[in-house]
């Protein structure tokens, strides 16, 4: 009787032993599945398109980045390099110069250089940057649309479903090809590979 009973618990051992085994092996295949399907799902990422695009500020809200990953370009060969950027300056600034309380930036992200009278270059400091749009909205009104936001890349994790795209009043955010994964307004910077921006 003992002989069939320590028979009957090795068999419930075995039978639990397997049962793992199995769950360990559908998990392992679901894993090598998911990654398989995100390689093919490299093929295409999402970006934004600067000519559609509406500055409705929620690139900054939306993305499931924090801070977003959509940031603020600029493309050089654009840019008049404003002593008046609009970009740059609130519209209703008391000077302009470089105090906080003139730029329109909430974080100070665009950084002003003297180039000579009375030009100025304006770089973006993307780590500041969280995609709100103010300048590029001060940019489309008040000057030529150098400034844009785009998707960067190297902080997207290219989500299924992008939260911002579901959201966007202009349907500016579309699946482009991994190999060209930029829209830029002219060239971003001067001796820069557009379709990898620095």
């Amino acid at each position: 009787m003992s002989d069939k009973k320590e028979h009957k618990q090795a068999s419930r051992r075995e039978f639990i032993q397997t049962g793992m085994r199995w769950t360990l092996g559908v998990s392992l295949a679901g894993v090598a599945t998911a990654a398989a399907l995100k390689v093919s799902a490299d093929d295409y990422v999402w970006q934004l398109d600067p000519f559609k695009c509406v500055y409705c500020g929620r690139c900054a809200d939306y993305c499931v980045m924090t801070p977003s990953a959509v940031k603020c370009v600029h493309a050089y060969d654009l840019c008049g390099y404003c002593d008046l950027c609009g970009g740059y300056l609130k519209p209703d600034a008391n000077a302009l110069s470089t105090a906080a309380e003139n730029q329109l930036c909430p974080t100070s992200a665009i950084r002003r250089k003297f180039v000579e009278d009375p030009y100025f270059e304006y770089e973006i400091d993307e780590d500041l940057c969280f995609g709100c749009a103010k300048c590029v909205e001060g940019c489309s009104s008040f000057g030529n649309g150098s400034l844009h936001l785009q998707v960067r890349h190297d902080l997207c994790v290219n989500c299924n479903e992008c939260s911002i795209a579901r959201v966007c009043p202009a349907d500016a955010f579309e699946r482009v090809p991994a190999s060209n994964p930029y829209k830029i307004k002219g060239d971003f910077s001067v001796g820069t590979d557009q379709s990898n921006p620095a």
